[in-house]
């Protein structure tokens, strides 16, 4: 007796494969409670289906050898723990979720995953300015040009705005600190994304302070550093820039300018154009994941989390 096999039936399954497609590019936009009302099925069983797509989704993907990789970490529950996404940036995908922690150790698996003659084609990383990171890095792709993310740097110089805000607020008193309470996102947010009484709010309190009106102006010109395409000029602009803090008695500006002047090598990388790459895609990955997460109110199940990610800018089947 033999028993023919079908190529459009899943293996050892009741349903084609067509419908399992079906129901993975449904959940590509919807929830799976929301599915299995749809298609009166268990909702164990459409979580299994999604997860056969997905699957499929990365066998057609193929195995990626990337020339330039972004390497963040993302919070999967509280506690601090941690989690690795390396991200394929010429590609626009992520590649590989996965490690136990945020350690040069769990960092050192994506590269056993990549294997040594993938890792040796590796030309950038780009990354935020964590020392396992770096030195897994370092150890595992030598000749990968280091980056520090445009985004996780000017997040620091941020928190340093904030704290001159905190500042502020602690030493005056009375009426003076009334322009200050409650304008931290006014203050921290670009002035295109404020409305029109956030624009208001604004142009008071750095009329009010001058600290801040400083602080502000400092903060929003320090962009410009990525603009340059030599490193000699973003230098020059840096020494500029912080030369501009003296007598200005701002000092988580001055320690911000120290990690600066730490990690040159890290961010004057940029200036070369062979490593001009979209420093805003490892940005909008993580905004990504987090609506994936909220949108599922935590997913406890975390190879399923991991198909999420990996699949979420892969086209549909």
């Amino acid at each position: 007796m033999k028993r023919e096999r079908l190529s459009w039936l899943a293996e050892g399954a009741l349903h084609t494969k067509r419908f399992a497609y079906y129901v993975g590019r449904r959940c590509r936009s919807a929830t799976i409670k929301d599915i299995a009302a749809e298609l009166h099925l268990g909702w164990d069983s459409v979580k299994e289906l999604e997860k056969q797509y997905m699957r499929a989704q990365l066998a057609r993907a193929g195995t990626p050898g990337p020339k330039a990789i972004g390497i963040d970490e993302i919070s999967i529950r509280k506690g601090h723990t941690y989690r690795i996404v390396v991200s394929d940036l010429i590609r626009h995908r992520p590649i590989w979720f996965g490690g136990e922690d945020r350690s040069e150790a769990s960092m050192a698996r994506f590269y056993d995953w990549l294997g040594d003659k993938k890792s040796r084609g590796v030309r950038l990383a780009v990354m935020d300015m964590w020392k396992p990171f770096r030195n897994a890095t370092l150890a595992r792709a030598p000749q990968a040009a280091i980056l520090f993310d445009k985004f996780h740097i000017i997040r620091h110089l941020g928190e340093a705005l904030d704290k001159v805000r905190k500042s502020e607020y602690a030493r005056l008193s009375g009426k003076d600190r009334r322009y200050i309470k409650g304008q931290k996102y006014t203050l921290l947010s670009h002035r295109e994304n404020l409305t029109l009484e956030g624009r208001h709010s604004l142009k008071t309190l750095l009329a009010a302070n001058k600290r801040l009106h400083t602080a502000y102006l400092l903060k929003e010109s320090f962009g410009q550093l990525w603009d340059y395409e030599r490193e000699g000029w973003a230098r020059r602009f840096f020494e500029n820039w912080r030369a501009a803090l003296k007598w200005q008695r701002l000092e988580p500006y001055e320690k911000f300018a120290q990690m600066i002047d730490r990690h040159w090598d890290g961010i004057a990388a940029y200036c070369k154009p062979e490593n001009k790459v979209s420093l805003g895609f490892v940005e909008g990955l993580n905004n990504k994941i987090r609506v994936i997460q909220r949108r599922a109110y935590g997913l406890r199940d975390e190879e399923y989390l991991r198909l999420k990610i990996l699949t979420c800018m892969l086209p549909a089947l």
